[in-house]
């Protein structure tokens, strides 16, 4: 599989065919201007979820309902990110980052201002709110082509603290939505996705040289599809960052139900948990630049497995329920951060954008399902514990995997 990709690699256009490269002063600026983009982007993306309890008591929903209102934002920010992170390989991220921004505001101001009354018209807007969910898949890319290989792990990472976004609205929405009402948080978020629309259409510049494919889109996702790299990355991702997206959207909700905390006590939490996965992230990355990508993902997947094992019995919160979540944030944003340097290693310069795409949609994707899983299950049985422990045997697999044959296909990158 390794081979196949390499094999595209050499017949792939040169990453700089000018001879000029990227400017190293300017690779950095680049990557902060990316990285804000990320995070107002994933600040929209997560408005829903610090409100699902209050829309819980205010509309009447079930477990399910209120899981299935904070999951579908991951829906679109999920599969659209295969089609952007083609066309992104196409017209490049100074097109799509605006373009991704402007296009975000519109479901933004409909769910401020018209669409929180009925679930259905919640659904709606969650649903379209997911297009601020594919700025990911603009700006590996972005940023890849930016760095020299050495790097792109470290520098993929910190793109990707970006996903920070999500604690901005964890720590901002309910406090604005008690002081100035429901509109309040929608309408700063838009105004503040208008202005990075307009700052990154003036100031955003592709890499020097960056590799523009020219075949059709249909046959450039066909072939990515048949990479084994694609897949590879694609169900590791679904584990790592499918985790921290489903404990992000998920865990206000599960500390409130299993543990009783406030509302606003349960959103800091949940700031807590996304702040210190952001951080890991790129801590993940550099570690993949120095160790390779396998040993890092390896062991973070042991984490997520003893960590999901010791919430499945609902200790105490304070330490063990605390420490318990805070090692699964810590290992989960570490091993995004160095599945991603794998991609940058394996993927075809040229198709780095369809691969993001696909990888970044089963990362998104693995979101999706544990909370409607989670929801259902409490549901059922009035415990999250066969949730968690369902998360331990996925890790497990993946850890058994990622041991032995992606370590075996990996070799000598």
């Amino acid at each position: 599989m390794v081979q196949q990709a390499s094999e595209e690699r050499d017949t792939a256009p040169p990453e700089h065919t000018d001879g000029s490269g990227p400017a190293p002063g300017r690779a950095w600026p680049m990557l902060a201007l990316a990285t804000a983009g990320f995070a107002v982007n994933f600040w929209a993306w997560a408005l829903l979820s610090p409100l699902g309890p209050r829309f819980k008591e205010s509309l009447g929903l079930t477990s399910f309902e209120q899981s299935l209102l904070v999951a579908v934002p991951v829906v679109v920010g999920s599969l659209g990110r295969i089609p952007v992170g083609a066309l992104t390989d196409r017209y490049g991220g100074r097109v799509m980052f605006p373009l991704v921004s402007a296009a975000t505001i519109v479901p933004v101001l409909y769910v401020g201002l018209a669409g929180h009354s009925s679930l259905a018209a919640l659904l709606a807007g969650g649903f379209l709110l997911g297009i601020g969910g594919t700025s990911f898949a603009v700006g590996v890319p972005f940023v890849n082509a930016w760095f020299p290989p050495e790097r792109r792990g470290l520098a993929i990472g910190v793109f990707g603290t970006g996903m920070g976004g999500t604690a901005i609205s964890a720590l901002s929405t309910v406090r604005l939505v008690d002081a100035y009402g429901t509109a309040a948080p929608f309408l700063i978020t838009a105004a503040v996705l208008a202005v990075y629309a307009v700052a990154a259409a003036l100031l955003l510049r592709d890499a020097p040289g960056r590799a523009v494919p020219t075949e059709p889109l249909a046959r450039r996702l066909a072939s990515t599809l048949r990479l084994g790299t694609t897949w590879q990355a694609s169900a590791l991702y679904a584990v790592a960052f499918g985790g921290y997206v489903a404990f992000s959207v998920y865990l206000p909700t599960y500390l409130k139900t299993g543990y009783g905390l406030t509302q606003s006590d349960a959103a800091n939490r949940m700031a807590g948990f996304v702040l210190l996965a952001v951080a890991m992230r790129p801590v993940g990355g550099w570690l993949s630049d120095r160790v390779g990508p396998v040993r890092v993902v390896t062991g973070t997947l042991a984490v997520v497995l003893a960590a999901a094992l010791v919430q499945s019995s609902t200790p105490a919160l304070t330490p063990v329920g605390t420490a318990a979540f805070l090692s699964l944030a810590a290992a989960l944003g570490a091993g995004s951060g160095a599945v991603f340097a794998l991609v940058a290693l394996l993927a075809p310069v040229n198709r780095l954008g369809s691969v993001t795409g696909v990888v970044g949609a089963a990362g998104g994707l693995g979101g999706f399902v544990p909370p409607l899983v989670m929801g259902s299950l409490y549901g059922t049985y009035g415990s999250y514990a066969l949730g968690l422990l369902l998360l331990g045997a996925v890790a497990a697999a993946a850890l058994t995997y990622t041991a032995t044959r992606l370590r075996r296909t990996a070799v000598g990158r």
